[in-house]
């Protein structure tokens, strides 16, 4: 570490671009897809979600920081369910000016101090306006936050950049789901249906929205069978958010087939929509610099109906709005798209039994406009066991 300020820390891009800050939260090396959040808040929810492993977050809120760190906000449990072995997922953390100190009666502790703690190597101080107009630019990009004994040359460090995988071909799905699974009970009173939930990276707040409307969630791992589903006698299926490219999910498509082929009711969101998009025949591409934020306009083909969505994907189904096509189960339609780019937001067949949607409606942190597909779910669910 000799000739190395103790207190300075580099993000260095694939593309030998550099930006030079001060370390934030742990010390040492961390590696992974440099991408931008949008949203002014949330950010506790943003570094729990587990779609976001293996990146490195760029915030473009100047400031992060003011509400600290509190023990009720974490968007992921453990593998058996616990909330006690809630973790961030993030590979690294980029901010411009982290707050001085914490001003929220919520707060258990300060951003800082849990970035420490969990080991989440970050850096401050940097232009981050400059660091997004070049992600917008040249797109997302492997990266690398360095500093204390982690510091080099540039060249080196472009090296250890280099050298690790791109995210395009990444299967890590299976690295973020429950091991064993785990049931969450509806909130008062009987379960009026039982959903089988697929884990491949699912947020906490996703099992609660169900609860609160009387369902019981069986959360099952990535690699989940049918055949523990029927056991179940599960009403319905979920497919979660996740990491990773949507390509390399065939398990997780292969499953998807068999239960439209049971007849089973069938909801998706975020990478869930891109394995249903999958088992419908649909293709999918990595997107230049993805969607990821609170603020982004979806249009609902049918209604014409503008939501402002939550969005966290890196990965997108490929058609255009309104399509409809052939698939081994019925016809099918391209139901949402990006009111932006066109980007596909939403498929649903026709008949009704399996629809998805690019974003999050559980929306934690974001906009409750979605909300509403957690009934049209539940209405679903009513119109089969009727």
């Amino acid at each position: 570490m000799s000739g190395y300020d103790t207190d300075s820390a580099v993000l260095v891009l694939e593309d030998g671009r550099a930006f030079r800050g001060t370390t934030f939260g742990a010390v040492g090396q961390t590696l992974g897809e440099a991408v931008f959040s949008t949203g002014m808040t949330g950010y506790q929810e943003t570094l729990t979600d587990p779609s976001y492993h293996r990146q490195i977050v760029v915030a473009t809120a100047p400031q992060i920081g003011n509400t600290g760190w509190n023990d009720e906000d974490d968007e992921s449990v453990g593998p058996t369910g616990s909330s006690a072995e809630a973790k961030i997922w993030v590979a690294g953390y980029v901010v411009r000016d982290p707050a001085r100190r914490t001003s929220s009666w919520r707060a258990t502790g300060s951003l800082q101090d849990e970035l420490v703690k969990q080991g989440v190597v970050g850096i401050a101080g940097i232009d981050t306006r400059a660091l997004v107009r070049h992600l917008r630019t040249r797109g997302s990009m492997r990266a690398g936050v360095f500093s204390g004994d982690a510091l080099a040359d540039t060249d080196v460090l472009l090296d250890r950049v280099k050298s690790q995988p791109s995210m395009l071909g990444a299967d890590l799905a299976g690295e973020v789901s429950t091991t064993s699974g785990y049931v969450v009970e509806p909130t008062g009173g009987d379960a009026r249906f039982t959903v089988a939930a697929i884990d491949l990276g699912i947020k906490t707040n996703t099992p609660r929205m169900f609860a609160e409307r009387g369902i019981r969630v069986h959360v099952l791992p990535s690699n989940a069978t049918l055949e523990q589903i029927l056991d179940l006698k599960a009403d319905g299926v979920f497919l979660s958010n996740g990491p990773g490219d949507p390509a390399t999910a065939d398990g997780a498509v292969h499953l998807t087939k068999e239960v439209i082929g049971q007849g089973l009711p069938l909801f998706g969101i975020c990478f869930g929509n891109q394995i249903l998009g999958r088992a419908l025949g649909l293709g999918t591409y990595k997107m230049k610099f993805g969607h990821r934020g609170i603020n982004i306009p979806v249009v609902e083909h049918k209604t014409g109906r503008i939501a402002i969505t939550a969005q966290n994907h890196g990965f997108a189904l490929e058609g255009e709005a309104g399509q409809e096509f052939d698939t081994p189960f019925g016809k099918a339609v391209i139901s949402h798209t990006c009111a932006n780019d066109g980007a596909v937001e939403g498929v649903r067949l026709l008949d009704g039994s399996a629809f998805s949607v690019q974003y999050h409606p559980e929306a934690a942190a974001g906009p409750h406009d979605a909300a509403y597909l957690f009934d049209r779910f539940t209405s679903l669910l009513e119109g089969v066991k009727n």
